[in-house]
């Protein structure tokens, strides 16, 4: 008698193919669902990106303005705010589009931000380089690296790098701690970058609080100077894409630094290093009034034993950030003037005279050739 079929036998290879075949389109449809879902997230990830805004609105560039509070105080204030880590992002490589004379133009601008931001000091220097050519990116900011640096300074307060109007472009460091800070320059103006402050566009030392500083993002340290970016779209990699001028002019308060920018003035080139308070007596100032406000003269009396390269910079001190100003010298002291009226000759003895008119865009120095000799002689006085 043959025994009955077992029940419980294993299944055939038709009836495991079968089973395979429904695991098969299960993976399928799991497959299909996680594609959609995760597109689905992508789709949300991308739209919480910041939405670049219209071409015509940019942040406002608030000026350097302090809140009244100590410096210990501001450190303890300075600390309390986050150091924000997520999407920090080093700023592309920057290439200066111009050459020669503009280049060079640029090089001594942003050399000076960081020496006299920074001190003679390579790391500090190149944090502030960074910002520099940032903000030059930025459409907020102006488009050129010497109208960067030098935005806000014909103010008295309130510009964005505090060297160029608090009187510290009086001071003078070495002739070799000057070159370390143009090469330093001459290398982020050729591609060189300071990855650590990412996309920062201002800064400031621990022990003070600017105003603006609540309302940005705080994303590096540097030893004492702390880095700061835009909230939002203003603080991504997509602000950063203008275009920047390669055909940096001329600044007059760095005339007295970089002959490059006395030259460009009409300014003679040994105006450089030159110290204008050697050169400088009493001097007197005649406010413009009625249709003539704001257009002041100087009457002043110079030094005969000065180099007469330095009336340029004694005039420049002395005018300061005016928009308008007229400086005349005489190192006669009995013919100088002693009021508004003067003669023909007290005219004719006239050692100096400089006129800025920012305005007419004009600025000229003059010096009296038959006192002083000079090798060019557009820069004597007409007789």
């Amino acid at each position: 008698m043959q025994p009955q079929d077992d029940q419980t036998a294993l299944p055939s290879r038709r009836d495991w193919t079968g089973w395979l075949f429904v695991l098969i389109a299960v993976a399928a449809v799991v497959a299909v669902l996680y594609a959609s879902h995760s597109t689905d997230t992508e789709k949300r990830a991308v739209h919480r990106q910041p939405v670049a805004p219209p071409a015509d609105i940019v942040p406002e560039v608030q000026p350097m303005v302090l809140a009244p509070v100590t410096e210990d105080d501001a450190r303890t204030q300075n600390a309390e705010v986050a150091l924000v880590t997520k999407g920090f992002v080093a700023a592309r490589p920057f290439v200066y589009a111009g050459g020669g004379d503009a280049k060079a133009r640029a090089r001594d601008c942003l050399a000076a931000a960081m020496i006299y931001e920074a001190g003679d000091d390579a790391k500090g220097q190149q944090a502030v380089g960074q910002v520099v050519i940032n903000r030059a990116r930025h459409p907020a900011f102006p488009k050129s690296v010497c109208g960067v640096v030098f935005q806000g300074s014909e103010r008295t307060t309130g510009c964005q790098f505090t060297f160029t109007c608090d009187g510290a472009l009086s001071r003078r460091y070495s002739d070799a701690a000057w070159q370390r800070a143009r090469n330093n320059a001459d290398m982020m103006l050729a591609g060189g970058t300071y990855p650590p402050v990412g996309l920062a566009t201002h800064y400031h030392t621990d022990w003070v609080r600017p105003y603006w500083s609540d309302s940005l993002e705080k994303i590096a340290i540097v030893d004492t100077h702390l880095f700061f970016r835009w909230p939002g779209y203003w603080g991504t990699p997509g602000a950063f894409r203008g275009a920047v001028s390669g055909s940096d002019g001329p600044v007059a308060k760095l005339a007295a630094i970089s002959p490059l920018h006395a030259i460009a003035l009409g300014l003679p080139v040994e105006l450089a290093g030159v110290d204008a308070n050697a050169a400088v007596g009493e001097a007197r100032v005649v406010a413009g009034a009625g249709e003539s406000a704001g257009r002041d003269t100087i009457y002043t009396q110079l030094d005969r034993k000065a180099a007469p390269e330095s009336f340029v910079t004694t005039a420049l001190r002395l005018c300061g950030d005016k928009p308008y100003c007229k400086f005349m010298g005489w190192t006669n002291p009995v013919l100088k003037p002693d009021s508004d009226a003067m003669s023909d000759t007290q005219r004719a003895a006239m050692t100096f005279s400089y006129l800025r008119d920012d305005k007419a865009g004009f600025e000229k120095a003059l010096w009296n050739c038959s006192e002083y000799k000079r090798d060019d002689v557009r820069q004597c006085m007409k007789r």
